[in-house]
């Protein structure tokens, strides 16, 4: 009877890493199924409620930290990490031009879910062609931030990075402005050690840079002010008081990424699917107000900006517009979507033409 050898395991562990690389991502790394301190953690934030609207994250019971009851008779998750920031983008300008709209760097090119979820797969094929030259069957699920998965949790487990203060991965040779994925597979491999070592030290620049100061300690995130929440996830109205914070932040916020010193080592992306699309990276605010539905879902096809929805995306862009210096240009801009077909729509723009009356 075929026998799956702790050398084959190691072999194949090798071979992992290596088709990883030739599919794209920047590392790879093997853990098992305990996620022990994640998992507390996890209840704890859910118990204060930071998770706001995103029932997801309270959803699906144990699963999201009992990996083997999401997938039954998963023994290692492969945690696979992509870079995605694209070369030559002015960031800091767009966020510092209060006309502009500022969109997360991540959204800007086609989304990520797709992109990666293919090439996850196609590890999946290769370790199960390896193994059925065995004798062997394996099983395996791809994942891409699409199911209850502790990504972040599985990947400092892997060796991948450390959680900083702002909840986010920081890899000391890559950063953060990553995607992260895993394959769930029922094989015995090795696993890597853990990164164990977090390496923020006294830095509190994230902490103190948050525009709507959602960081509310150490590796916590209070998700009901965090802009990427708000802009996002949130269904209804944004809270007025956290509005004139957000700035000219339209879908996402990188500011705690953006301030982190460990960017400094982030490399630019190869992927030409996270190029910008339809110049998202320097549009104006009154440029994008203007789309209609038809237009926004042209342009937004195959995009991470789609899950916002028109509706909420002329929400978000009222509210950059009242955060904008007052301009004749603007004041008509909102004006004209006051006949917008849409409550929420217009109490963002009266309060978007409220401050402009005030400056």
């Amino acid at each position: 009877m075929p026998t799956f050898s702790p050398t084959d395991a190691s072999e194949l562990a090798q071979q992992i890493k290596a088709w990883g690389h030739a599919l794209g991502f920047q590392q790879v790394g093997i853990t098992n199924v305990d996620l022990g301190e994640h998992a507390t953690r996890l209840q704890d934030w859910l118990k204060k409620d930071y998770h706001g609207e995103m029932h997801y994250m309270a959803d699906h019971g144990d699963k999201r930290y009992r990996p083997e009851k999401l997938v039954p008779a998963t023994l290692r998750i492969i945690t696979l990490r992509m870079d995605y920031m694209p070369p030559q983008i002015e960031t800091l300008k767009v966020l510092n031009s209060p006309q502009q709209a500022y969109i997360s760097r991540y959204a800007l090119g086609r989304d990520y879910h797709k992109v990666m979820r293919k090439r996850i797969a196609q590890l999946g094929k290769k370790i199960e062609a390896a193994v059925s030259l065995l004798g062997l069957e394996s099983n395996y699920r791809a994942f891409v931030d699409s199911a209850p998965v502790l990504e972040r949790g599985l990947a400092q487990k892997s060796g991948q990075g450390w959680i900083g203060k702002n909840a986010m991965l920081i890899n000391p040779k890559a950063g953060s402005y990553f995607f992260l994925g895993e394959l769930f597979i029922d094989l015995p491999l090795p696993i890597d050690p853990p990164f164990t070592q977090m390496h923020c030290g006294s830095c509190r620049a994230c902490l103190d840079f948050c525009p709507t100061g959602a960081i509310v300690d150490d590796h916590i995130v209070d998700g009901r002010k965090c802009i990427s929440y708000l802009t996002i996830e949130l269904q209804g109205s944004i809270p007025v008081e956290l509005r004139s914070k957000m700035g000219n932040r339209v879908f996402g916020c990188d500011d705690c990424q953006l301030c982190c010193p460990w960017n400094k080592f982030s490399k630019p992306s190869q992927e030409s699917d996270f190029t910008p699309r339809h110049n998202l990276d320097s549009a104006t605010l009154i440029e994008l107000f203007a789309w209609d539905e038809a237009t926004f879902l042209a342009k937004t096809e195959g995009t991470p900006i789609r899950r916002a929805g028109h509706e909420r995306w002329l929400r978000n862009i009222a509210v950059g517009l009242g955060n904008a210096p007052s301009d004749p240009h603007i004041i008509s801009a909102l004006t004209s979507r006051l006949s917008f077909d849409s409550e929420l729509v217009k109490e963002h723009v009266q309060w978007a033409l409220q401050e402009h009356e005030e400056k």
